[in-house]
């Protein structure tokens, strides 16, 4: 008999009408009159859905449950027949079984006592294990309705597999649908119309949206009006970063794509010293620039060198999931705000107690959060985090700020002793057709630490322009050198640097000439 039997047979003995199985929370019965009941004290941990999943998958589905994350299919106790549904988001298995009604070949009863369920412990699977009768196969059941298909994949919707192919061919980051306006894709930074679709209403976006959210990012966006989720496209060979949300005409959306193949730093440029972060072995170092500048990519390639080079336990707390690391040289966890930890702030304190070495935050929000982050850095861990500063003397400052004035003080002495680097970037567009990364990389030298300390931020960039054999660089720099080899156009520097007057004069020293009264009136 499967594990699974004696919460199923409580469906039977309750009349219920659907049980869920869900990892880290209690299984749950629906009763046909709308209530619910929790049928056992404790939660189930993931590795137990999965044991209980394994042990009634039919062995012609074991491949798809294995590398797609999900399957259905009709299964026979007690005579009645149940159609389960197995799916994997995020490494988290849940299993959704609806009572269908009497099957073809009755099977005897299991004892379905509440007193005598306990919970399933780890065994090894049955001699044989339950599928669809043998003698007597029940027919394939109708394709269910549209709530009920809220995790499967983007080629389940017509409109959305369409939507999808073509901001690939057209080598698109991001996707937007809004009510009443046709789609547009960001392509190389400029938002452009997709040609081939109109006007999109608000029942067509509500019924794609519904068939590509997962069951908690549909429950959130239905109680909020906005959520976020990720998503695994594998027809395009990529995942997508969703956002949903509710604006004054109507739902919208937004999906950010996300190369399933982590990004390479050779292809990104990124300097050598920015490369040996790596392989520190602690303290605190931030990416930050203005959204959509490319600081996830920036950190999954760091974090992608000391997955490579070290022997330790890298734990991502990410809001969601983008870049999936699979093991190589360390152990991986990645956990989800909301889906796997309430916040930033509650995973990365539990973090503390999970034997961590190299801790990812994908975003400093709050006071909290920072403080916690600079805990945790100065107890021995190296930290990445993400804050959305324009410059990295603007970082230092904006963290000061977060705290109190009568803690500032302390703050700058722990921030000058755990902080190790802040790279600061911003997002061009390249001659020729993409974009690429101008990088500011401020590395915490003794001298920099000390005037840290002593609140004396405004003397760091002439630290930085005399300590350049560090890996010190400013923006102006970066910026000045991309032009020089013909990368961008000086006008898209000047517009996306955040010091215009001195990169002005950066661009005099170089001796490169452009229209600066055009650039003023754009800027």
């Amino acid at each position: 008999m499967a594990q699974i039997d004696r919460l199923l047979a409580h469906v039977i003995s309750k009349a219920g009408s659907r049980l869920e199985l869900k990892a880290d929370k209690k299984p749950r019965l629906e009763l046909k009159n709308g209530e619910a009941l929790e049928l056992l004290p404790n939660p189930l941990p993931a590795v137990m859905v999965e044991v209980l999943a394994g042990d009634v998958v039919p062995p012609q589905l074991k491949g798809a449950w294995e590398k797609e994350g999900q399957t259905e299919f009709d299964y026979d106790l007690a005579g009645q027949c149940f159609h389960i549904r197995l799916s994997r988001y995020a490494d988290t298995p849940q299993i959704h079984a609806e009572h269908v009604g009497p099957s073809k070949v009755p099977s005897p009863l299991p004892p379905a006592s509440l007193a005598e369920t306990k919970a399933p412990a780890p065994a090894a699977p049955p001699a044989s294990t339950p599928a669809l009768s043998a003698t007597a196969p029940a027919p394939p059941s109708p394709r269910p309705p549209a709530s009920h298909l809220r995790g499967h994949r983007a080629q389940g919707h017509p409109l959305a597999e369409k939507l999808l192919a073509t901001l690939l061919e057209r080598q698109g980051s991001d996707l937007h649908c809004t009510t009443h306006e046709p789609p547009l894709a960001r392509i190389h930074g400029d938002m452009k119309e997709l040609e081939g679709f109109g006007p999109l209403d608000s029942a067509t976006l509500l019924e794609m949206m519904e068939a590509l959210a997962t069951p908690a990012a549909w429950e959130r966006f239905q109680a909020h009006h906005d959520a976020d989720f990720a998503y695994a496209y594998e027809a395009g060979g990529c995942r997508l970063r969703v956002n949903y949300f509710q604006d004054r005409v109507g739902p919208g959306l937004v999906c950010r794509v996300i190369p399933n193949q982590l990004p390479d730093p050779d292809q990104l440029g990124l300097p050598d010293p920015v490369r040996r972060l790596a392989t520190l072995s602690k303290g605190l170092v931030l990416v930050t620039g203005p959204t959509g500048s490319g600081k996830s990519t920036t950190l999954a390639a760091i974090l992608d060198l000391s997955n490579q080079k070290r022997r330790d336990h890298i734990l991502t707390i990410e809001d969601p999931i983008e870049f999936v690391h699979p093991r190589k040289g360390c152990l991986v966890n990645q956990r989800e705000v909301g889906t796997h930890t309430d916040s930033f702030k509650s995973g990365l304190r539990a973090a503390l107690r999970e034997d961590p070495d190299v801790v990812l935050v994908g975003e400093m929000r709050d006071l909290e959060t920072i403080a916690i982050a600079l805990e945790t850095a100065a107890t021995g861990h190296l930290v990445f985090g993400t804050l959305h500063t324009s410059s990295a003397i603007g970082t230092i400052d904006r963290i000061v700020d977060q705290f109190p004035s009568d803690r500032q003080q302390q703050i700058r002495v722990m921030l000058a002793d755990a902080l190790k680097c802040v790279v600061s970037q911003v997002l061009l567009k390249r001659i020729g057709g993409g974009r690429v990364a101008a990088l500011e990389t401020l590395f915490i030298t003794p001298a920099i630490a000390n005037l840290m300390r002593e609140g004396k931020n405004f003397q760091i960039p002439s630290a930085m322009q005399t300590g350049r054999s560090y890996g010190q660089r400013l923006m102006n720099d970066a910026l000045v050198e991309l032009i020089q080899s013909r990368k961008v156009e000086p006008m898209e520097a000047y517009l996306k640097c955040p010091d215009k007057e001195s990169f002005i004069a950066a661009c005099k020293r170089a001796g490169i000439p452009f229209d600066l009264r055009l650039g003023e009136v754009e800027g």
